[in-house]
């Protein structure tokens, strides 16, 4: 990828995919009748923010938490279409009128939705955190007294348990189908990545791993997580969480620049294989996307380079999308 390359991401969502821009994120989602709705949103980003995230560390824990914000509202924008889709009525049909009628989502839905996709976060990496630590406890708790050897088992025990929930969802069909737009993301990103033109037969051709997924990000946690905690001694089960909680935020933000790291030496000889555990994730978080999930894809990603190519035209003064109105448009 050439410097001059904007590094793009997204995320998969029901029966969509997402992409971030320079100045609006953008979610297309195939709906029952084959049509393709769009989800526009301006990118608004608070001055304190920005500076947050040119700090080290510190700007992993804020990209992220920022992202479960902004991402939750297009999770549930598409999680709306797909009920609606499946439970039609004249009910339902009359309330969408009225909702195609307002000016985009009000202030108060807005923030209702961002900080429901923070807490999710939080409270989900906290439980995550602490399940494993309380199971290697009860199983090896009085086996022995090496913290570092306790390290390591609840490392595997929490690398066990992922694998298994990851593995036990992919096996419904809504979330195969969220995962194969995961894959869909990553192709239509790759594809741009290397200058090839956007068709679904080209997009198909690359791989649906990307060295840049938060999946890989999942591991990062995991691994590294084993090492931070290992530099602190702790001797008792109170200490061993009260250290885990405090230094969460720490995992989080290494593993973001380790994560950083690894893309950025991706091609050179003999580095790419530190992505390599991530990648071997993501064959669970992924899966092969069919023709018409590309096809979604290419279109929010093209739809999101439109908007940040108008805005910019524009000179800023004018944006060219409305706050989560839906713009239909035929697939």
């Amino acid at each position: 990828m050439s410097q001059e390359t904007p590094s793009y991401g997204g995320q998969a969502v029901i029966e969509g995919v997402m992409f971030g821009g320079k100045h609006v994120n953008v979610t297309a989602v195939r709906r029952k009748n084959q049509e393709i709705t769009f989800l526009e949103v301006p990118r608004s980003e608070k001055s304190w923010v920005v500076k947050l995230r040119k700090i080290p560390l510190l700007r992993g824990l804020v990209s992220i938490i920022d992202a479960s914000a902004k991402g939750s509202k297009h999770l549930n924008y598409s999680a709306e279409a797909y009920a609606e889709d499946e439970t039609e009525t004249e009910e339902l049909a009359k309330q969408k009128k009225h909702k195609e009628k307002e000016e985009g989502w009000s202030l108060g839905m807005m923030l209702g939705v961002a900080v429901m996709g923070i807490l999710s976060f939080i409270i989900g990496k906290i439980i995550f955190t602490l399940v494993p630590v309380f199971v290697e406890h009860f199983l090896f708790g009085n086996a022995f007294k090496n913290y570092v050897l306790h390290n390591l088992i609840e490392g595997a025990i929490k690398l066990i348990l992922l694998l298994v929930y990851l593995w036990i969802i992919s096996q419904t069909p809504v979330v195969k189908r969220l995962f194969q737009y995961h894959g869909a993301e990553h192709k239509v990103i790759s594809a741009f990545e290397a200058g090839d033109e956007l068709t679904v037969e080209n997009v198909q051709k690359y791989s649906r791993l990307h060295y840049r997924c938060g999946s890989s990000f999942m591991m990062l946690t995991i691994v590294l997580g084993v090492i931070i905690y290992s530099v602190v001694p702790w001797h008792d089960l109170v200490e061993r969480i009260v250290q885990r909680l405090i230094l969460l935020p720490l995992v989080i933000g290494v593993s973001f620049e380790v994560l950083k790291g690894t893309n950025a030496v991706r091609e050179l000889p003999g580095l790419r294989y530190l992505g390599y555990p991530g990648l071997w994730l993501q064959l669970l978080t992924t899966k092969e996307p069919k023709d018409d999930q590309v096809e979604v894809s290419i279109a929010s990603f093209n739809r999101m380079r439109e908007l940040d190519a108008a805005i910019e035209a524009k000179g800023f003064q004018q944006s060219s999308v409305t706050g989560g109105i839906l713009d239909p448009a035929k697939g």
